[in-house]
């Protein structure tokens, strides 16, 4: 679970947030804070894995809030001010939303956090979170698909759309193909052909120029079989 927090001076904002969030199993919300001073207070007491930032706030201003903390968790700004974007991601801030955001837009945020390298999430058990966290919600048509990560066999590039191919199901979604490597994990897949990426616990064997994924058979392109090499080094 992603334990969360929200600082905000508008107790709407509160409401459409928490409103998003309830519609996603694998975020726990732990408190609202409605000034930076009451989030200091709170994160010095309790350690949590995601902020919900405004920046326009009374006693404190939400960059201003976020420079105090030596160990920030990680933060998705909420924030009607598009000016401050820059600043946001010289302070490594997740993803920068801008007042009002859709469900989608807000979806596409936590996905960022959902796939991100565990090892930025402050948490005793690291090991049991990273095994729950492994899978994202896609969105195909007008749906949202929940699809574990350790299932996806591979992804191909398809006109404008990628498909993620598992065991069970192909699912089409519209982005690149190196977008959808880095939003489901780059760490976990390797890109083999201009119009491929593969799962590397499931490469079955190499053999020539083709990955061989349990029935499927994927081609290696010949400015990608570098990376091939080195991960079979």
């Amino acid at each position: 679970m992603i334990s969360y927090i929200i600082i905000d001076d508008e107790h709407i904002a509160h409401d459409i947030i928490k409103g998003y969030c309830d519609m996603l199993p694998n975020l726990e919300f732990k408190a609202d804070c409605y000034d930076a001073i009451e989030a200091i207070d709170y994160l010095s007491k309790h350690d949590i894995d995601l902020i919900f930032l405004d920046l326009n706030m009374p006693k404190l201003k939400g960059f201003q809030f976020l420079k105090t903390l030596s160990s920030p968790p990680k933060v998705i700004v909420t924030t009607a001010y598009s000016e401050f974007a820059i600043d946001g991601y010289e302070l490594n801030v997740v993803d920068y939303l801008l007042k009002p955001f859709s469900f989608e837009r807000f979806l596409s945020a936590v996905n960022k956090v959902t796939a991100a390298n565990t090892k930025g999430i402050r948490k005793e058990n690291n090991e049991a979170i990273k095994a729950e966290e492994k899978y994202i919600f896609l969105k195909q048509n007008n749906s949202h698909v929940q699809v574990a990560i350790d299932d996806i066999l591979f992804i191909e590039a398809s006109g404008n759309y990628t498909k993620i191919i598992t065991n069970d199901e192909t699912i089409s979604i519209r982005e690149k193909l190196s977008d959808t490597i880095q939003l489901i994990s780059d760490n976990d897949f390797i890109q083999v052909h201009k119009s491929f990426a593969v799962s590397k616990k499931h490469m079955a064997r190499v053999e020539g120029n083709r990955i061989y994924i349990g029935d499927q058979v994927v081609p290696i392109g010949k400015f990608y079989k570098a990376n091939v090499i080195e991960l079979l080094k």
